[in-house]
């Protein structure tokens, strides 16, 4: 690899001219961001503060699964916060670095040579390079009634939904660090909550285990799964299995919260770059993929660990990639 004087990653690309498919003559980016969530707006501040043209892609608001974090405890510096709250000032600091957000849903990719193309559903944009920072989302449980009842008595966001609980009885469905924070978040507002795990022990952080277990409106159904979510107009009950005796039984509960894992949001590289047998994007250390340019970061790339900080990590080791490649291009 070219060694790179550092001063040359701050100093910003030309670009030329080309034309999209609504007629307008957009810039050539020097990289082009898709996706929102503390990854996507870590790469920006670190793009943006390295003095490229940068636009970040997010189909909605920005965030991603941190929006949905009741409180976070160990983002490092903080004590505690609101994931609503830490992706606000990520965001507000992007913007102080010029990186441009459009909310439009990227529908396609090109992004073999020197000029890569992002298909939205507003038009097409071209950049030097590109970071996927697509993020995961919540499993669903697959069962009868989970679908029809999904947004009257199902969700996968006790933050969003927790509210409508108030005096009521839930059931959180999983035994992470996901279903934990719901439940101890739901047991504010709820007269009973259940945790429902298949297995008999929880496989989340100690602390928060003692903080769920010290909870009295708090109760473990273990070596459980739901067969069924069952209900009216609105979810009544779930359909549980015993999985070690093959006892079923019903459970009168108003809510059901899915908190069983996450799958990554990798449908649009799936064809160009490589992945893993979970359909994580593969990168070496530097975040770099199969494709020169090319990049991801954070939950959407396979990692050991997924949490805001590592995708924080991610973020800036693949915005420094890519300042790396920009500098040797631009000296060749």
């Amino acid at each position: 690899m070219k060694i790179v004087k550092m001063c040359a990653i701050g100093e910003r690309m030309g670009y030329t001219k080309g034309r999209d498919q609504r007629g307008e003559e957009p810039m050539l980016y020097d990289i082009m961001i898709i996706g929102g969530g503390p990854a996507g707006l870590t790469a920006s501040l670190y793009a943006g503060r390295a003095g490229h043209n940068v636009v970040l892609f997010e189909k909605m608001f920005v965030g991603g699964q941190a929006v949905t974090t009741y409180e976070i405890e160990n983002y490092p510096g903080v004590p505690a916060v609101s994931g609503p709250e830490l992706v606000q000032k990520m965001e507000e600091q992007t913007k102080l670095f010029g990186v441009t957000t459009i909310h439009e849903e990227v529908t396609g990719l090109s992004l073999e040579g020197d000029v890569k193309t992002v298909t939205t559903t507003g038009g097409q944009y071209e950049g030097k390079t590109v970071i996927l920072t697509t993020g995961a989302r919540p499993k669903r449980l697959e069962v009868p009634g989970e679908q029809e009842f999904w947004g009257r008595g199902v969700s996968v966001c006790a933050t969003c939904d927790g509210a409508f609980y108030k005096g009521k009885v839930t059931a959180v469905v999983g035994g992470g660090n996901t279903a934990m924070e719901n439940a101890i978040f739901l047991s504010k507002f709820c007269e009973k909550v259940y945790v429902i795990h298949r297995r008999d022990t929880l496989r989340g952080e100690k602390s928060l285990m003692k903080r769920l277990e010290a909870l009295p409106n708090v109760s473990f159904i273990w070596d459980t799964v739901v067969e069924e979510i069952r209900g009216g107009q609105v979810v009544n009950g779930i359909t549980l299995r015993q999985v070690k005796t093959g006892e079923t039984s019903v459970l009168p509960v108003d809510g059901v919260f899915v908190s069983i894992g996450v799958q990554p949001n990798s449908g649009l590289a799936q064809d160009i770059l490589e992945t893993d047998d979970y359909g994580y994007l593969v990168t070496d250390q530097n975040m770099c993929t199969r494709i020169a340019g090319v990049y991801a970061a954070g939950d959407a790339r396979r990692t050991p660990l997924r949490q805001i900080v590592t995708a924080a990590a991610d973020g800036a080791i693949a915005a420094y990639s890519a300042s790396i490649y920009l500098a040797e291009k631009n000296q060749a």
